[in-house]
């Protein structure tokens, strides 16, 4: 098993730190992992997204041209990397920020609503994790445990109180994909 994946947005979105739990829940489930960011000096606000792989085997180079998942989260990434994943790859995407969906027929389009699964949730800040568990739904390569462990890993201890939402977050992700 390996699978190349581009998580894309703006920065504020928690595109990086959603990679960056998808990775450590990687190493979590044993799996081989690169996590490679990239986003504008602005930061908040600019572009960002990152690549993560997750493999069962050595991965020879963390850089990509093309992907066998994206996860996208505003037009501007639409337009970058809807080219670029494979053909019978997976594009995850939220319609809330997104006006022109791919026409691509050779690859599997889901639409996650996201940000609505969030104003239900009533937790902004959950707006990766709602994701991340549509993702896991549509792609199952790490456990919600591993997830977890990850998500706990990542968080500095001041905010494991907020590891509970985070969980009904993902959680509810898992519940939005029509697959």
């Amino acid at each position: 098993m390996k699978e190349e994946i581009i998580i894309a947005g703006f920065g504020g979105q928690g595109v990086l730190s959603m990679g960056k739990i998808l990775a450590y829940a990687g190493l979590m489930d044993n799996l081989e992992v690169t996590w490679m960011p990239a986003y504008g000096p602005e930061q908040r606000g600019g572009t960002a997204n990152v690549t993560v792989i997750l493999s069962d085997s050595p991965i020879s180079s963390p850089v990509l041209n093309s992907y066998d998942t994206a996860v996208i989260l505003n037009q501007q990434s639409m337009d970058k990397f809807e080219s670029k994943v494979k053909p019978g790859g997976t594009l995850i995407y939220d319609p809330y920020s997104i006006h022109h969906v791919t026409t691509r027929t050779d690859i599997n389009v889901v639409p996650v609503d996201a940000m609505e699964a969030t104003f239900e949730l009533q937790s902004a800040k959950s707006y990766n994790m709602v994701l991340l568990g549509a993702l896991l739904k549509i792609r199952p390569l790490v456990s919600v445990d591993a997830v977890m462990r990850g998500l706990k890993k990542t968080l500095p201890e001041r905010h494991h109180h907020l590891l509970p939402v985070n969980k009904q977050a993902i959680m509810r992700g898992l519940e939005l994909p029509k697959v």
